[in-house]
């Protein structure tokens, strides 16, 4: 089969298109036709070798962990799926969405919506996921909770938004000027356009602050978020993780920071969503499998709205 593989970190040139074995299942996975796959910015930090403290130096790499397709073959030990079955899921840490198959844990997969394309679906998991458990695990929203999602343009803040929306919250959303009209299409009940307004400096509190694009502290938030209110952060650093720990101890105010884990669960919550009508995917550019080094490069380049789509022939 064909893969893009890494044989060492570095630039957008390390992603070659070759051939590779094809993929050996587990009793619990599912060896899965990719259809369609997405990029992350988790996957171009790992490519730069900014998270070789997680990955190692085990080559060669098959990038990649959204992705879409069909069921060809389940393990002895899988009852959900049957081969045929059209899927969307997470193929967890060890990577390999960006071949032609791939191994996805049973768990980690759910039917694909059946209104969304391949690409649409393929690009939900990881950013889908990390809305839906910031806002409902981390931040426990409840209807008429005032939610601001800063980033709201992104692939977190697109999902974060619609997620708000269909949990009954009252969203403001943060972006620049050019995405204002799409981010209001998503639902947004109020908009701030940081390149006009600073969203810590308004008189407005929140229940929910959902820094999707890690660009804000907590210290910085705190003065806009409710006496009982709860900072989620994309990018965990020291001084968020100080905080996470510090807050769960103190009254008050909490900071969290959000480590997405795929659950068929929450995938089918989101398919739910997705045929009801309260949840699309916005795909910004998309790409063949082996364009995948000019995907990467578009994606770094920190002008993406919504999802980077690939497409697996």
């Amino acid at each position: 089969m064909k893969a893009a593989v890494i044989s060492h970190y570095g630039s957008p040139e390390v992603l070659q298109y070759e051939e590779v074995e094809l993929p050996k299942i587990q009793p619990n996975e599912l060896l899965v036709k990719v259809r369609a796959s997405c990029v992350n910015p988790v996957d171009w930090k790992i490519r730069k070798g900014m998270l070789k403290f997680v990955t190692g130096n085990k080559f060669p790499m098959i990038l990649g962990f959204d992705l879409s397709g069909d069921v060809v073959e389940v393990g002895s030990q899988v009852t959900l799926f049957k081969p045929g079955d059209a899927i969307y899921g997470n193929v967890g840490l060890k990577g390999g969405a960006y071949a032609e198959f791939t191994a996805v844990p049973e768990t980690s997969a759910a039917l694909k919506p059946i209104n969304m394309t391949y690409e649409e679906a393929a690009a939900i998991p990881v950013a889908g996921l990390t809305a839906l458990q910031s806002l409902r695990d981390l931040g426990n929203i409840q209807s008429g909770h005032t939610v601001l999602v800063n980033g709201a343009s992104g692939g977190v803040g697109t999902y974060a938004v619609q997620i708000a929306k269909a949990l009954g919250a009252k969203v403001t959303a943060v972006c620049s000027t050019k995405n204002v009209d799409l981010v209001k299409s998503l639902g947004a009940d109020r908009i701030i356009d940081y390149t006009q307004q600073d969203f810590t400096q308004d008189a407005t509190q929140y229940d929910i602050i959902l820094d999707a694009v890690a660009k804000q502290s907590f210290s910085i938030c705190k003065k806009v978020l409710k006496p009982l209110g709860t900072y989620i952060t994309t990018l965990p650093s020291f001084e968020s993780v100080v905080q996470n720990v510090l807050t769960v101890i103190l009254p008050g105010q909490k900071a969290r920071n959000i480590f997405a884990v795929p659950r068929t669960q929450d995938l089918a919550y989101l398919k739910e969503l997705s045929e009801a009508g309260k949840l699309r995917t916005v795909i910004d550019r998309t790409y063949t499998l082996q364009e995948i080094a000019a995907a990467h490069a578009y994606s770094e380049s920190d002008r993406v709205v919504g999802k980077i789509a690939i497409t697996i022939a």
